[in-house]
């Protein structure tokens, strides 16, 4: 069967994160895509300057649209922007037995809120009991345990457990945010595992929260073990970051290079 990633994300006008993001991520790792909108946004590589949000009917509809004909095979959620759109994901995933990548998705790449601060909450106690991974940066995990970030190691394992006690299966602590020359992220869950990778020196970052989860969601579609859909994911965004300084898009923070390997070929 042709393997089924859905994605339940906002638009990015820009091209470089959210759906159209995961829906690239997916086609570059051989996983047809299925989208739900949950917001759109006027998005460039320099700012979000506006954003609206779909009613929640309409998330409903869209998911149960989806869910009733297409043969899911994992989940990716990204932003959703307040209270209400978040209990309408967790309605209408809530029973259908299908893996969860939740990217707790706060703030952009150019530092604009894409989630209203009394969604924390709703995120907190309707989604992270359904997700069987969670992939917080350092800041967003900190959000969701109402502390303070750390970049020590022990400190993000730390934090990493405190998030599992709040329901999730696994948590991928993303490095990200950390200082130093190389990034290191956390899996923390049934079993615990670190991967690392060199940090590369590019303003071209745009989207990697979304790709890393949306990497995942496709290896978990396509029937791999959750650490090795991490594996995967993760050294797929690394390759995505080093060639994204081939591209030359907008005049802010650029995207990273999903099709990095296929437009390789093409040239």
């Amino acid at each position: 069967m042709t393997a089924i990633a859905l994605t339940i994300a906002g638009s990015d006008s820009g091209g470089g994160a959210g759906i159209q993001a995961d829906l690239k991520t997916f086609s570059a790792l051989g996983v047809y895509g299925a989208s739900v909108l949950t917001a759109v946004t006027a998005q460039n590589t320099r700012a979000v300057t506006a954003f609206e949000l779909v009613s929640p009917r309409l998330v409903r509809a869209q998911i149960a649209a989806v869910l009733d004909d297409l043969a899911v095979g994992a989940i990716k959620i990204g932003m959703l922007g307040d209270p209400q759109v978040i209990r309408a994901v967790a309605d209408g995933l809530r029973g259908s037995g299908l893996p969860v990548v939740l990217d707790p998705v706060m703030v952009a790449k150019s530092g604009d809120r894409l989630l209203a601060a009394e969604a924390v909450a709703a995120l907190r106690e309707e989604l992270l009991p359904l997700a069987t991974l969670l992939t917080p940066n350092l800041p967003e995990a900190a959000a969701l345990l109402k502390g303070t970030p750390h970049a020590v190691p022990v400190a993000v394992k730390a934090q990493g457990r405190a998030l599992l006690a709040l329901g999730p299966e696994w948590v991928l602590m993303k490095g990200g945010h950390a200082a130093g020359r190389v990034c290191t992220d956390h899996l923390i869950g049934p079993e615990e595992e670190v991967f690392r990778a060199p940090r590369i020196a590019t303003h071209n970052t745009h989207g990697t929260g979304c790709t890393l989860s949306a990497a995942i969601a496709a290896g978990l579609a396509q029937g791999m073990g959750l650490p090795q859909a991490v594996a995967r994911a993760h050294a797929y965004v690394h390759a995505a970051i080093s060639a994204a300084d081939g591209l030359r898009i907008g005049a802010g923070h650029g995207p990273v290079h999903h099709f990095h390997a296929v437009w390789k070929e093409l040239t």
